[in-house]
């Protein structure tokens, strides 16, 4: 079969199937992640969108702005304050629902994240004050039942973070 490949010529104004080829994976925690390249200034304009959302009080949009600088980047550190800033949006979008639960695993996993990120720093986010704000926020969820508190409590209770930076 091999040999019958090789005979074959394609016209030289042939063009070949467009292949979709899978995303790079790199080694994050463990576990290996989705890496997708992406240009600095892309990433920069990304976070700058994502703390924007932030700002706005959207957290789904701060998560999926977020995204593509988190896979677009190899760097372990910035990859893990990325993360955790996407999952900390995440817990708000939960709280936001009303879901305690959904909350409270997306702050831990934020702050675990955020507490490997050594070196990595976004403008306007002080990595070290965030961590031991999430830890606050976990406190104050500890020993409460999911229908102990309603969305409003929750907001209340958890104030998100706000973010200094470029608007």
């Amino acid at each position: 079969m091999a040999r019958a490949l090789d005979r074959v010529r394609l016209p030289g104004t042939a063009r070949r199937a467009h292949v979709t080829v899978a995303p790079a994976r790199i080694l994050q925690g463990g576990r290996a992640k989705a890496y997708r390249p992406l240009p600095d200034e892309q990433r920069r304009r990304a976070i700058r969108a994502g703390l924007a959302a932030y700002r706005r009080g959207d957290f789904f949009e701060a998560h999926e702005l977020l995204e593509p600088a988190w896979m677009g980047t190899a760097d372990i550190a910035d990859r893990d304050l990325l993360q955790g800033l996407i999952k900390l949006a995440a817990g708000y979008v939960h709280a936001v629902r009303g879901n305690v639960t959904g909350l409270e695993k997306n702050l831990a996993g934020a702050q675990e994240r955020l507490e490997r990120a050594d070196g990595a720093t976004v403008p306007g986010v002080d990595r070290r004050a965030l961590v031991a704000r999430i830890e606050a926020h976990l406190e104050a969820l500890r020993g409460r039942e999911p229908g102990d508190l309603d969305r409003a409590a929750i907001l209340a209770l958890l104030p998100p973070p706000t973010f200094g930076g470029r608007r």
